[in-house]
């Protein structure tokens, strides 16, 4: 049984997938890092100086009561909060992420077309002069008109 899991888990396919989950995460930092500590600031700032991630709803009041400056004033009181601005900061970092995806497929796409179209395949037939049959290459005669032929 160990020996099915491990010839399983070193398939080049798991593997694959498995570094993939890693680059994937990174990517993921990366661009939450991207979103909350560069873009989201000069948005917040043309937008008069607001900050996304303190965009919340109260739904039931901590103690002690509030108002809350913060959403972490409020989670600090124990406030039941919907942070719907968090979820703004999400939705960027998703848009973010779908576009460089396909960025990235566009380019892997044009890169395997340029491939294709450098791979084409010799051909293994040639038309006979006198009868035009498709004839094979090395053929110095033709199996249909018996041609002799150069």
């Amino acid at each position: 049984m160990f020996k099915e899991f491990k010839d399983f888990a070193l398939r080049g396919n798991v593997m694959d997938m498995a570094i993939g989950i890693i680059i994937g995460a990174s990517f993921s930092t990366i661009v939450n890092s991207l979103v909350k500590d560069i873009l989201m600031p000069p948005i917040g700032w043309l937008l008069g100086g607001v900050d996304f991630e303190n965009f919340y709803l109260t739904v039931k009041t901590g103690t002690p009561a509030g108002p809350y400056l913060s959403l972490a004033d409020a989670q600090a009181a124990g406030a039941v909060t919907v942070n719907y601005g968090l979820f703004i900061n999400a939705i960027i970092s998703f848009l973010i992420v779908a576009i460089a995806m396909f960025l990235i497929i566009r380019a892997i796409n044009r890169l395997q077309e340029g491939k294709e179209e450098d791979q084409d395949p010799a051909p293994t037939t040639r038309d006979c002069p006198f009868c035009f049959t498709a004839i094979p290459i090395q053929a110095t005669r033709c199996p249909h008109c018996t041609s002799q032929l150069k």
